[in-house]
């Protein structure tokens, strides 16, 4: 009897499958928690595919919401979505690790093995550094962010001591885990011309999307000897392709919402660049709004679909293709129409298997967005770029919504809380926890050309 069991044990399972079950199961707790009467406002019971929804959404650092959550949630159910998100953001196997770690003083190889797969460590002797790096940095970051915004509720908007630190804490842990949720029917509308507000919340959005093995290499290598030359390429890519989306995103928002009434038209120069540069920042996946999406341009709308499908940085809180991703494709295409016979980027060659990786995680992402779309146009009345928007900004994990999100309805509801699921666990991730086993070709095929375009 012990060679079945310890077949299917869990603790003995592939670490992408651990990973997607341990999802799926903190999924499942937070929705029976949020159907209590105690987690609603007004004492009554929640049905299932809201709960379950919103704890999708919080795990999966999305933000998409089909009921306000500072009004209908009671102060025990914005408890749970605030963990559900901490969770979600930190990596469940990161957390595990962590407290097993804390715990024993030491980790179990197969622990290792799994924390290694959250964290997307290259060396595994490295993961326990790396964990109470992961462990450090969030408390910092949120501490920070958390006490900025609570002098700015606290002295800028008349709210009490306790209600300014509610709000700080929920923005800030929402916002370092790229989750967007927010406490207001308006989320963050209200603070449209409030830099005090935007730009520590900017802050913490571009620090979670980074992804953690960037921050800690950045924290490593602070002094001036050991700087950018002696950066990884991953880091590298991350930081450029960052900061040339960020840019990007700011210039297109501006330059299509400059005169529209609706969004910026109303702001004076200096606040129309701070709301395209917040909209920009937004949109890698963090899901805040100070502008009203639902009235931004069609081609805004599909400007912000580019960078939310593209998202953030791999192993932080952010979603999408990831950047790097991103990075790798244009590269490789850019050697293709130079007629390079391989790819090259800051002076290192790119393995085959990481184009092909790149490759299969960008057409996955394709199929899977077109899939939900058609399957959402079937059930949703709504305009075909609205359904676009929130399919694209469920697989990104982002939260940006036009405002359908409340009239999905129940078979809209289970196609997005699908989206969110495999959007943060990410189609490689979930295909090889899925897989049944790994298989290696002993042999090689006889090799031929097909005519390609």
């Amino acid at each position: 009897m012990a060679g079945p069991l310890a077949r299917f044990s869990l603790l003995r399972a592939h670490p992408a499958r651990v990973t997607v079950l341990a999802f799926a199961f903190a999924a499942l707790a937070g929705a029976a928690l949020l159907t209590l009467p105690v987690a609603r406002a007004d004492g009554t019971s929640t049905g299932f595919v809201t709960a379950l929804f919103t704890a999708v959404s919080a795990v999966c650092v999305t933000g998409l919401v089909t009921v306000d959550t500072g009004t209908y949630w009671s102060g025990f159910g914005e408890g749970v979505i605030l963990t559900l998100i901490q969770i979600g953001g930190f990596g469940i196997m990161t957390l595990a690790s962590l407290l097993a770690l804390l715990v024993s003083g030491r980790l179990r190889l197969r622990m290792q093995l799994t924390a290694q797969a959250e964290t997307k460590t290259l060396d595994i002797g490295q993961v326990r550094r790396v964990l109470l790096g992961v462990a450090g940095t969030t408390l910092i970051v949120e501490l920070s962010v958390a006490a900025a915004l609570a002098l700015r509720f606290r002295y800028g908007y008349a709210m009490s001591f306790g209600e300014a630190v509610h709000h700080a804490v929920f923005h800030a842990v929402s916002a370092f885990n790229n989750a967007g949720f927010g406490l207001r029917p308006d989320n963050l509308m209200r603070y449209v011309t409030d830099p005090w507000v935007q730009l520590p919340i900017s802050a913490a959005v571009i620090l979670g999307g980074l992804g953690f093995p960037v921050l800690l290499e950045l924290l490593r290598h602070r002094s001036r000897s050991r700087g950018p030359r002696r950066w990884s390429l991953h880091t590298k890519l991350t930081l450029i392709t960052t900061a040339g989306l960020l840019a990007t995103g700011t210039l297109l928002t501006c330059l299509l919402e400059w005169r529209n009434p609706a969004t910026l038209g109303a702001l004076d120069t200096g606040h129309k660049l701070l709301n395209g540069f917040f909209h920009s920042t937004m949109s890698r996946t963090a899901g805040f709004n100070a502008l009203d999406i639902g009235k931004m341009e069609p081609a805004t709308l599909l400007s912000t679909c580019v960078l939310m499908f593209i998202g953030g940085g791999s192993a932080g809180t952010a979603g999408g293709i990831k950047v790097t991703t991103f990075a790798v494709l244009a590269v490789a295409i850019l050697a293709e129409v130079r007629g390079e016979p391989t790819s090259g980027v800051l002076g290192r060659k790119l393995a085959p298997h990481v184009l092909r990786q790149a490759l299969t995680v960008v057409l996955l992402g394709v199929g899977l967005v077109t899939s939900a779309t058609l399957a959402l146009l079937t059930v949703v009345k709504a305009p075909f770029e609205y359904v676009l928007f929130e399919a694209v900004s469920a697989f990104g994990t982002v939260g940006l919504s036009a405002g359908i999100t409340s009239d999905l309805g129940t078979g809209g509801e289970l196609i997005v809380i699908l989206l969110m699921f495999v959007g943060r666990l990410g189609p490689v991730t979930l295909v090889s926890a899925l897989a049944l086993r790994e298989r290696t070709r002993r042999y090689q095929l006889p090799e031929e050309r097909p005519i390609i375009g």
